[in-house]
């Protein structure tokens, strides 16, 4: 794994182990610290999804009241699945942006998506594929998922090239609430 992956788990010893996950409450890159996601969050989230050039490629810019809304069903994913979506911050403690693993219904099939968004100014800095390489350690080697997914608008050049960095294949472009994505993946 390179050097600026490197990942410092954090587990809920309680978890279940008999079940395929694992709870990780944080982890943290060599410049990136994430931690599960809480109501007290709630702030950052709607900040960065009301920025219209970051929500440009995540479905538009979102009212408070719609964050609130995936605030809620993100953080009830983690109290059924044990993952889900970290906030991140900078080793200085900066609101970088949000990143995740969660189960998606794409095509009828039940799969496991990472997926992330950073504010503009951490943009073309690695710290997409940073975290792309982390989330997806996380999901092959902690929680032993068979494989993984990405998700991306087929305009979206630079998180198209995130995934690919991190050794997802094109696996197919198809439409996905409206709008043509591909479809990326990296098996176990």
């Amino acid at each position: 794994m390179p050097r600026s992956a490197r990942i410092d788990c954090s587990m809920n010893d309680d978890t279940p182990r008999k079940r395929r996950s694992v709870a990780i409450n944080h982890f943290a890159t060599s410049r990136l610290t994430a931690e599960q996601l809480r109501e007290d969050h709630l702030a950052d989230l709607v900040a960065l999804h009301r920025d219209a050039e970051v929500s440009r490629y995540l479905g538009g810019v979102r009212t408070p009241e719609v964050t609130k809304a995936y605030l809620a069903a993100n953080m009830a994913h983690w109290n059924q699945h044990g993952f889900g979506l970290w906030t991140l911050r900078t080793k200085d403690g900066a609101f970088a942006g949000r990143a995740g693993i969660r189960h998606i219904v794409m095509e009828n099939v039940d799969e496991v998506e990472i997926f992330y968004a950073f504010k503009g100014e951490f943009w073309g800095r690695g710290f997409a594929s940073e975290i792309a390489t982390a989330l997806t350690g996380i999901g092959l080697s902690q929680l032993a998922l068979p494989s993984l997914i990405g998700i991306v608008n087929v305009g979206n050049g630079a998180s198209r090239r995130v995934l690919e960095k991190s050794n997802y294949l094109l696996e197919r472009i198809t439409s996905h609430h409206g709008e043509e994505v591909a479809i990326y993946r990296i098996p176990q």
